[in-house]
């Protein structure tokens, strides 16, 4: 499980830089079915890998990085990779977007240009700009992991106003910061008990910590920590979910796993269903070893069904057909 020690975030803080002090250790719990003391626990020095030695993530992890190495060999690659591209964020904006509640067919987000419009429209929007977004902000990701949420959670925002006065309203009062007091949150598809916001800034300080210190971990477990604690938190008011998939698509990017961005784990996630993208949530927030490696093994079959959908998208490129 992941332990934390928090201090209060300072409301005027739009940007999270320095918003606590925090002991984070990841630790799988254990029995003894012999009934002695179980030894204490030791710390690591790397957390997270110690959850990719989890059982079944290092099938999870092989099992990943086989299929991103077959579709980057596929010989369309070589020629035609920037339309393989293009064609895997728009397939992963619409997949992230299906999951927040806009679940639009593909045909219709190529079509569709009102992303201003209150209610789904403004969701897809969302969903393709922070797509956009994230591919320019692997070099400050690797400086301030909380300033890039901060940014992606402005790009994701700022289209739901009405007018410029209120977007700039918004802006002073929630968009690109977490979330302060008892400040709502706005994320109807996932239902699990809302951290307050003390342990917020503890929770995201400790995962910029870990992030800025390195791993030796696989890619696949800290995109899926990344992931998961994000939405475990809700740290905005709104697109929380959103947010956290962009998370996502940078850490496996930026990893080197998928440096051309064409396995998106969006698509993943929504063919897997929400049902089981929140089933596999509830696992991790537990903290038990196997809900954890569950997750890790979630986010694994969706990077596994993105890769696919673009091996699709290379076959069609090959025969003309796209």
């Amino acid at each position: 499980m992941i332990s934390l020690r928090v201090r209060e975030l300072g409301e005027e803080d739009h940007s999270f830089e320095g918003s606590g002090l925090v002991v984070r250790r990841v630790v799988p719990m254990a029995g003894n079915s012999r009934g002695t003391p179980p030894e204490p626990p030791q710390a690591s020095a790397d957390p997270l890998v110690t959850l990719a030695s989890l059982p079944g993530v290092a099938d999870s992890v092989d099992s990943v990085r086989k299929g991103v190495d077959r579709v980057y060999g596929h010989r369309i690659m070589r020629r035609r990779s920037n339309e393989v591209t293009s064609e895997a964020a728009l397939r992963g904006a619409r997949g992230s977007a299906a999951l927040s509640g806009a679940d639009w067919a593909l045909e219709e987000v190529r079509r569709r240009t009102d992303f201003g419009v209150e209610g789904e429209p403004r969701t897809v929007g969302a969903a393709l700009r922070l797509t956009a977004e994230a591919g320019q902000l692997l070099s400050v990701w690797r400086q301030s992991p909380l300033r890039v949420l901060a940014r992606l959670h402005l790009v994701a925002a700022s289209s739901g106003a009405r007018s410029a006065d209120e977007a700039g309203r918004a802006a002073d009062e929630t968009v690109g910061r977490p979330r302060l007091g008892a400040e709502p949150v706005d994320e109807p598809l996932i239902e699990l008990p809302l951290p307050d916001a003390d342990e917020v800034a503890g929770r995201l300080d400790g995962l910029a910590r870990l992030l800025l210190a390195g791993s030796e971990a696989p890619a696949l477990v800290t995109a899926a920590v990344v992931h998961g604690e994000l939405l475990a938190l809700r740290p905005f008011a709104t697109c929380n979910g959103l947010v956290a998939r962009a998370a996502e698509r940078i850490v496996l990017i930026g990893s080197g796993l998928d440096p051309k961005s064409i396995c998106p784990a969006e698509v993943g996630h929504a063919e897997l269903g929400r049902a089981a993208y929140v089933a596999a949530l509830e696992g991790y927030v537990s903290g038990t070893p196997e809900g954890v490696a569950a997750w890790i093994a979630h986010c694994g079959r969706a990077v596994e069904l993105g890769v696919r959908e673009s091996t699709a998208v290379c076959e069609a490129l090959q025969r003309g057909a796209a």
